[in-house]
């Protein structure tokens, strides 16, 4: 877990901050009144930043190369946008800060606000694509959700992780709690903005939707459990597209392959806690963490099958 902090009230260390922690940037504003703080926490391949101006900001950026989603929390954010277009967002605004492979410009008026930052190459991980040709890069085409329970999602998302696994050290440190949470992120993406990737199953899809495909997808799964797994990788180990084996498992197993890797992380778990020492003081937390699962009241309410003493916190 990586950190990173300034707190300032000088315009120009303002804009030498911005433009290390960002991308080069010319900033305006009162000279006066310049009080800016700026956190960061970094874990894995994702960052989430809490920013908070206390006067007008404006920005003149280049091209960051990273995806940037915002979340407002106070103050007014504006800024040049997707095509040109002028966006203004406030209080419980989600959205697309800026797009990853262009400049942005914009003002920040008294605001305070989350940041989150991540490779483009990640939606790709997580996305659909076309067996048998060559992926497109998953391209976002608009800034702002498509619904407003969309939007609620992806606010409320980027508060789950932002007060869950980014703000615990332990828990970050966990790889397969990473592995969880960016895959988390992505996903919420792909869902709640618009973009080009293919999701639906074609007809090929559906008809290589056999049993021995989701065969030899579990047999990949309980043999690299202990991976950073997303369905592309399990859909490139069995060679069929992700939306062949998403519908493989829905239609032979009525879930899908990463519910049944959830299943099977739990049943190591399980293993892991009837092989603990007692004299050692193994807790459930610890070995809940190691095997992916970072809010504890979930897990607990997963696992209390097994375990039902574990309902009792």
């Amino acid at each position: 877990m990586g950190t990173l902090a300034f707190d300032g009230d000088n315009l120009e260390l303002t804009e030498e901050f911005l433009s290390r922690a960002y991308t080069p940037m010319q900033i305006g504003g009162d000279t006066e009144h310049t009080r800016a703080r700026i956190s960061r926490n970094v874990v894995g391949p994702v960052s989430i930043d809490l920013l908070d101006f206390d006067y007008d900001i404006s920005h003149d950026a280049d091209v960051m190369g990273k995806v940037c989603l915002c979340s407002v929390l106070s103050g007014t954010a504006e800024r040049q946008i997707f095509h040109g277009e002028a966006g203004s967002f406030g209080p419980g605004d989600a959205f697309v800060y800026a797009p990853h492979d262009r400049p942005y410009s914009g003002v920040i008026r008294r605001a305070r606000y989350n940041i989150v930052l991540f490779d483009p190459e990640l939606l790709d991980r997580v996305a659909a694509t076309v067996p048998g040709r060559r992926a497109d890069p998953v391209r976002l085409t608009g800034d702002r959700p498509v619904s407003a329970a969309a939007a609620r999602h992806l606010r409320q998302t980027i508060a789950y992780l932002r007060d869950g696994i980014f703000a615990d050290p332990i828990l970050s440190a966990q790889p397969l709690l990473i592995s969880t949470a960016t895959q988390l992120l992505a996903a919420t993406v792909l869902t709640t903005l618009p973009n080009t990737a293919l999701i639906d199953p074609t007809i090929e899809d559906r008809h290589d939707a056999t049993p021995d495909t989701v065969r030899r997808a579990v047999a990949f799964i309980d043999d690299n459990a202990h991976l950073d797994l997303a369905v592309a990788d399990i859909a490139a180990a069995v060679n069929v597209s992700v939306r062949t084996v998403q519908a493989a498992f829905l239609r032979h197993l009525d879930t899908t392959p990463m519910s049944h890797l959830r299943r099977v992380r739990l049943s190591k778990v399980h293993d892991d806690l009837v092989a603990a020492d007692p004299a050692t003081g193994t807790s459930v937390t610890a070995v809940a963490a190691r095997w992916g699962f970072f809010e504890l009241g979930r897990f607990a309410a997963a696992y209390s099958p097994r375990r039902p003493e574990l309902r009792r916190g």
